[in-house]
């Protein structure tokens, strides 16, 4: 059977293109969005759960979070995850309701999310390129068993190669698009 699986690696490609759009969707641009509390992890129960399996999250005005936690005894473990995540965020208590004002970005907030938003780019890159490693092995692995010849395997590594530098334009292009919608260019 054959190591090279032309679908698998465009799958696992286009996975590393849609990580970093979920990624860059929880970085803040100031406006009100339930995706902002996605990277937010709340202890409870005796494990690591995300804030929307204990709680509905919403956005009742453009520059509000509403966080209705189900449960009134998750309510202190979801006020501390959110404040601990990193997102610039203070939790309003309102009874088993969070209320998170989204303030204005600072200049200084913005470049820190536009450097954020790099490393996530860079994360994908590195997962696309991961890929593409395994792929040119697997086409070795290939022409070692006798499934195909040297002219054929250059042929599938350049085919690869494309994949991967369309996959990383993708990438990139995502990357800037946040980062210039990030810094208000």
């Amino acid at each position: 059977m054959a190591a090279y699986d032309k679908a698998d690696l465009e799958r696992r490609m286009a996975g590393s293109v849609e990580a970093l759009k979920h990624d860059l969707g929880g970085l803040r641009t100031g406006r009100a969005s339930t995706s902002l509390l996605d990277p937010v992890t709340v202890e409870v129960y005796g494990s690591h759960m995300p804030l929307n399996q204990i709680a509905t999250v919403s956005a009742p005005e453009p520059r509000m979070l509403s966080v209705q936690v189900w449960d009134k005894s998750n309510v202190g473990p979801a006020d501390k995850a959110i404040r601990s995540a990193g997102l610039g965020l203070n939790p309003i208590v309102d009874g088993t309701t969070l209320r998170l004002p989204i303030p204005d970005l600072t200049e200084e907030r913005r470049k820190e999310l536009a450097k954020l938003a790099g490393q996530y780019a860079e994360k994908a890159r590195i997962a696309a390129r991961n890929v593409r490693r395994d792929g040119m092995d697997s086409l070795k692995i290939d022409e070692k068993k006798g499934l195909f010849g040297e002219d054929e395997r250059k042929r599938h590594e350049t085919e690869v190669q494309k994949l991967t530098d369309s996959t990383i334009a993708d990438i990139d292009a995502t990357a800037t698009a946040k980062e210039k919608e990030i810094l208000g260019k």
